[in-house]
């Protein structure tokens, strides 16, 4: 059994990612092997919110070049864009990006 603390990697912090935090959509790191279940799950125990959807996507690794040195790819990882009810509070952490 997992814990919620290592389901949930980290969160994202973009432009992109904050202009749909008013619409109470909040953007995540997971596990590359966490299901939407295991992260809708994790998301209500860590914040205490009511999730209504969960859509992942699976973000392949680019290949960056390094200087002189030849090109190395970064890691694939794994995003959830959670979408909270609309009774549901907010997520705090998220509140000062705005």
């Amino acid at each position: 059994m997992r814990l919620a603390y290592d389901i949930i990697l980290r969160p994202i912090i973009t432009e992109q990612s904050m202009e749909h935090a008013d619409l109470k959509k909040y953007v995540f790191e997971v596990l590359p092997d966490a299901n939407k279940i295991e992260i809708k799950k994790a998301i209500e125990e860590i914040f205490d919110v009511e999730v209504m959807k969960v859509t992942t996507l699976n973000m392949k690794g680019k290949v960056k070049r390094t200087g002189r040195y030849p090109a190395g790819p970064r890691k694939a990882w794994k995003k959830a864009v959670v979408k909270l009810s609309d009774n549901s509070k907010t997520i705090e952490f998220f509140e000062g990006m705005v």
